[in-house]
Order: structure tokens, then sequence, then C-alpha cells
């Protein structure tokens, strides 16, 4: 038997009678910063952004999946406030911001891919920075009910896993991506995480009406 916190977003699940407008002026800014990296031909951050993004849509279908199989709870939720819920962890301000967030992140990457910070890679290091600092925010979510979590393991008396599947892998394939020598490797490699993101979301969403 699902949740209370499941059954309402379940209950607001891709119904557009929530929508609000300020979702268009952020979509325009989404796009308006994607542009911006067009335009500058740096298609390391660009392609870096997209690969996080469709980290996010992976992990958004895996917690659909997880709801479907269990009957009880998704690993997260986002029970209500939102303009519109894509999938039962994921609405439009979560994935717009996700969007967003692809780019930042390789904003505060080092130059150089040799450097260490403490003895670490740069790059792992900056992952696990940036990862450590979504949990907190998560927390702070999770305190007001705006992202629920039902399970003991992945909660906050639990972060870690939150922290490693949560965040981390996000930031590890954006920077792989970003650190491919070519451009053809990059739109080659995102090209792959959207056709599997896209199929998951035909067979699953679609097809199967599991998520």
């Amino acid at each position: 038997m699902p949740t209370d916190f499941a059954s309402q977003a379940l209950t607001n699940l891709r119904d557009g009678s929530h929508f609000q407008w300020y979702v268009i002026p952020i979509l325009v800014l989404v796009l308006y910063v994607y542009s911006v990296e067009v335009e500058r031909r740096n298609w390391n951050a660009l392609f870096a952004g997209l690969a996080f993004w469709g980290m996010d849509w992976f992990n958004e279908i895996w917690n659909g999946l997880v709801f479907h199989f269990t009957d009880y709870a998704p690993m997260w939720a986002t029970p209500g406030g939102s303009a519109y819920t894509i999938l039962i962890g994921l609405n439009i301000e979560i994935a717009l911001m996700f969007a967003i967030m692809g780019l930042y992140a390789t904003k505060v990457l080092p130059r150089e891919k040799s450097l260490r910070i403490l003895g670490v890679p740069n790059r792992l290091f900056v992952a696990c920075a940036n990862s450590a600092a979504c949990v907190i925010i998560e927390l702070f979510l999770n305190r007001i009910d705006a992202l629920t979590w039902d399970y003991w393991w992945w909660s906050a008396r639990s972060p870690i896993p939150i922290f490693l599947f949560g965040y981390l892998h996000f930031f590890l394939v954006a920077y792989w991506v970003y650190d491919m020598e070519t451009v053809r490797q990059k739109a080659v490699t995102v090209g792959v995480i959207y056709a599997f993101d896209v199929a998951c979301l035909i067979v699953f969403g679609f097809a199967l009406g599991w998520i």
C-alpha cells in the first residue's frame, strides 16, 4: 500500500491544473544559458550540462520503477507545491533547475585536469563537494516535506546512499564528458545517455504505464 507522501505525489502526477506561469520564464532562462554556450562554442560545458541532465532523468526513471515494483514508495517523492509533476519524484522546477546546474558544475572546475586538491584529483574533489552540498539542500527540503523520503536507509539518518546514488554520478559523468578529447566523443556519449532515457520513458511510461 502506498505511503501518504507517495499517494499525494500520485494524485498530482501529470495534472496540468497546477500550472503556474513562472515556469515559462525559467524555461527561457534555461534556453538562454545554453544558447550562450553555443554562441561561445563552449562544447565542453554544453555537452557536460546535457550529460548531467540526462543522468538526472535516468535517476528519476529508476526511482519511478522502485515505486511501481514496491507499491509502497519511491526513493524520493515530490508530493506537492509544483506547477507540474512529471514523474513521482520529478517536478518541472527540479527538471529545469538540473538543466542549469549541469552548466554550473563545469564553471567551478579548475582548468588543469592534473591539479590535485588536498591530494585528491580535482574532478573527484569538486564532484564530492558539489554532491555534499546537494545532500545538505535535500535535508532542508525534506524537513519542509517538499522532497520526501520513506525508507530509513535513504534519509537524514543515512545520507551516504543519497550522496553516492543521488548525486555523485551526475557530476562524475558530466566531468567525464567535459574532459573528452573531441566534440564527437561528447556528442555520441550524450546521445547514448538520452537514447537510453527516451527508450525507458517510452517503454516504462507510455507503453507499460509503470512510471
